[in-house]
């Protein structure tokens, strides 16, 4: 096949990569061919600032991609950016579960594929990068922006993160976010967060160098600050940490608008791409280099970075599905099948569930929450979407002909029905990203002056036109309160209306809508408990197929508490905080205090026990049974331990953990492999592994005996 002729210098170099050459190289390469003008270009958004703050805020968010490192006079085609945790954020598209809900799922595969629709609907609306991989440690459940997340350990964060990176690949660069210890939203612009070694590189590190591990092509620094620096201009995560220790081979982008304080340090600093704008690095880094204060081989290292990466991943370009992946029934039927693998069953007395329909002559549904779209919150992640089935309409599709009654307060509508669903829990309102009065005085001071004669507002600029439902910007950012939470209970008058349900019926059953933990300190007093999570578009329907007999296949992401006391501190309001060695699960273990539902937990429609289980190298092979009624699944998780250790640690830690399905009365073999890096050490520069034997134990849940070996 002959090549074109008139083919750029990009297009000539990714070819030469496609067939072995070096992409640094060729990176380099073209990066040399550019003028100063073009390599400052690479290193910051395309979109001058203050136009793009209006559309933005004018729902432009939703309306289109963000470009950055575009050079056209050599065909470098830069990136445009999409965010995506629970689908495409440009409307209208298919909304998943939050990531936490789907972490419930302890079902890499399954997040692989959605991973995959999520990138083919973000590449058909012309994006080729997406900030979607949010995968901070949920060091405390009352974090605003949990459900962005999969949880509290760093190894299944690291799996789910890796496997939904891998889906996305298939058709964007993947962005994984926010590095590092970005676990606090209200003060995410201004505090700065302690971690010594072990904390940092044996918690809050891990599962982002799995990612990285995994290949992924870009990193998104974090707003706050850690151990006295700004994330997005600290050479020690950036370059010593990322590139140099972990070998990452692609680029890094800061977070928006807000996510850089010193623009020439930051280039040093390993930071190759201010994001989205025009902005703080347009204004200094031309009197920086001439100053001398800014090196121009640090200008030129981030723009060979970030052509290279582009180069890698060259293929993204070249492929663009048909729009009519959007949406699509494929991947609504995907949501769908997302949201039953994520439910958790927290309790199911009798058992009521599942239901049998010939039973069902009246049901009641109570709440507010049960006939309004409830998909998450309004942040960067909020997606827009066609339409959205709630629990009330899918209750009622599922069981036409029978009589469904709803009302928002009113229990006494349940006292002659034959089941009583409430719905409850938070909203965008209680929990979400969060803009507000989050410590960001010096807003103003990070924007260039808005009659900047090439970065301010031109006179004749005209604010672009907004619709009804792309007005519903950045999404958001801070048109509903949203934020961290001040108290893990729901509010008082879902408490209530839950003590009202079960005065009146015995029947009932309560399903909870959020983003992590919550506590339930009335879950002994109803028949049944489902998580239900912000389930996504397809949500009602997912909730009535298992209210029907699809089994919920969530386990708990984090440990639920008896009290929110009993968990670590957290204080929303911070300026400093520590993050030590231990958190949930591991903090109630090392205190001697009993989740009230333990890391992992989830009832299924059946049951199963472990009959055995034996090392063989770094794999474990588990024989399982399924001694219940009728075909089901369950999740096998394996903790390791390291006995007499000269060291403070978690009690336990998961090292592997892989979901089964079998038949009823199945006797099955599977293999697990075991991550018992996990156990390793930091100290002073370097991992250490100890010369006792660890000790694994393969249980149903961090609660559960199991069986132990060594």
């Amino acid at each position: 096949m002959s090549k074109p002729t008139n083919s750029t210098h990009f297009e000539r170099a990714a070819r030469r990569v496609a067939e072995g050459a070096d992409h640094h190289a060729e990176a380099a390469a073209i990066v040399a061919e550019m003028t100063l003008a073009e390599k400052l270009g690479c290193l910051d958004g395309d979109t001058i600032a203050w136009p793009g703050l209006i559309d933005m805020g004018s729902g432009g968010y939703h309306r289109h991609t963000w470009p950055a490192a575009r050079v056209e006079r050599l065909g470098v085609p830069g990136l445009d950016f999409s965010d995506g945790p629970r689908g495409c954020v440009i409307a209208p598209a298919t909304v998943f579960p939050v990531s936490m809900a789907r972490a419930a799922s302890f079902d890499p595969d399954l997040e692989r594929r959605v991973g995959d629709a999520i990138g083919a609907e973000l590449r058909a609306s012309g994006a080729t990068y997406t900030g979607a991989v949010c995968m901070n440690l949920l060091r405390h459940p009352a974090w605003g922006r949990a459900q962005e997340t999969y949880g509290e350990d760093p190894h299944h964060v690291g799996e789910m993160a890796a496997a939904f990176t891998a889906g996305l690949q298939q058709h964007v660069m993947a962005c994984m976010k926010h590095f590092a210890l970005n676990s606090m939203e209200n003060a995410r612009f201004k505090v700065d967060v302690t971690a010594d070694e072990r904390a940092l590189h044996e918690v809050y590190l891990p599962h982002f160098r799995r990612v990285v591990e995994a290949g992924v092509a870009s990193v998104m620094s974090a707003y706050n600050s850690l151990n006295g620096e700004w994330c997005g201009e600290n050479r020690t995560l950036l370059i010593e940490i990322l590139r140099e220790e972990w070998g990452f081979d692609g680029f890094v982008t800061s977070d928006f608008i807000a996510g850089l304080r010193d623009p020439v340090k930051s280039v040093g600093a390993g930071l190759n791409i201010e994001m989205p704008f025009r902005q703080q690095r347009a204004l200094a880094l031309g009197d920086a280099l001439e100053s001398g204060a800014l090196d121009s081989a640090d200008v030129e290292a981030r723009a060979t970075e970030t052509i290279a990466t582009f180069l890698r991943f060259a293929y993204v370009y070249d492929r663009q599905p048909s729009k009519t992946v959007v949406a699509c029934t494929q991947h609504r039927a995907l949501a769908r099948e997302a949201a039953v693998a994520s439910m958790v069953l927290l309790c199911n007395e009798g058992p009521l569930l599942p239901l049998e329909r010939t039973g069902l002559a009246k049901v009641a549904v109570l709440g507010r929450l049960a006939d309004i779209p409830n998909l998450g919150d309004n942040g960067s992640s909020s997606v827009l979407q066609p339409e959205v089935v709630t629990p009330l309409a899918g209750i009622r599709a599922a069981l036409r002909g029978i009589e469904v009654v709803h009302s928002e307060s009113d229990a006494t509508i349940a006292r002659d029905a034959d089941l009583v669903l409430v719905v409850v829990g938070y909203t965008a309102e209680h929990e979400g990203e969060y803009i507000g009065q989050s410590g960001m005085s010096d807003f103003g001071a990070l924007l260039p002056p808005g009659d900047h004669p090439e970065l301010g507002l031109p006179k004749d600029f005209a604010p672009p036109p907004t619709d009804g439902a792309a007005a519903r910007p950045v999404g958001s950012i801070g048109t509903t309160e949203g934020g961290d939470r001040r108290s893990l209970r729901l509010p008082p008058e879902d408490e209530a209306l839950i003590a009202a349900a079960a005065a009146v019926s015995d029947r009932v059953v309560v399903a909870v809508m959020g983003g992590s933990a919550v506590v339930m300190p009335w879950l002994g007093d109803v028949a049944a408990v489902l998580m239900l999570w912000y389930p996504g578009m397809e949500g009602g329907h997912a909730l009535a197929d298992v209210l029907l007999g699809a089994e919920p296949g969530g386990r708990l992401p984090f440990a639920v508490p008896v009290d929110e006391r009993d968990l670590v501190a957290f204080d929303p309001d911070a300026t400093t905080a520590t993050y030590g060695l231990l958190h949930g699960q591991w903090w109630l273990d090392h205190q001697g205090v009993a989740a009230q539902r333990p890391f992992g937990y989830g009832l299924g429609y059946t049951t199963f026990a472990i009959a055995s289980a034996e090392r063989v190298g770094a794999t474990l092979r588990v024989v399982v049974r399924n001694t219940g009624g009728r075909a089901g699944s369950t999740v096998l998780q394996v903790y390791g331990s390291v006995p007499d250790s000269e060291y403070e640690r978690p009690p336990q830690r998961l090292i592997g953990f892989r979901r089964v399905e079998a038949p009823r009365g199945a006797v099955t073999e599977v293999e697990i492999p075991l991550d018992f890096a996990q156990l390793d050490v930091r100290v002073e520069g370097k991992w250490l592994r100890e010369n006792t034997a660890p000790r694994w134990r393969v249980a149903l849940h961090a609660g559960d005996p199991g069986l132990v070996g060594a």
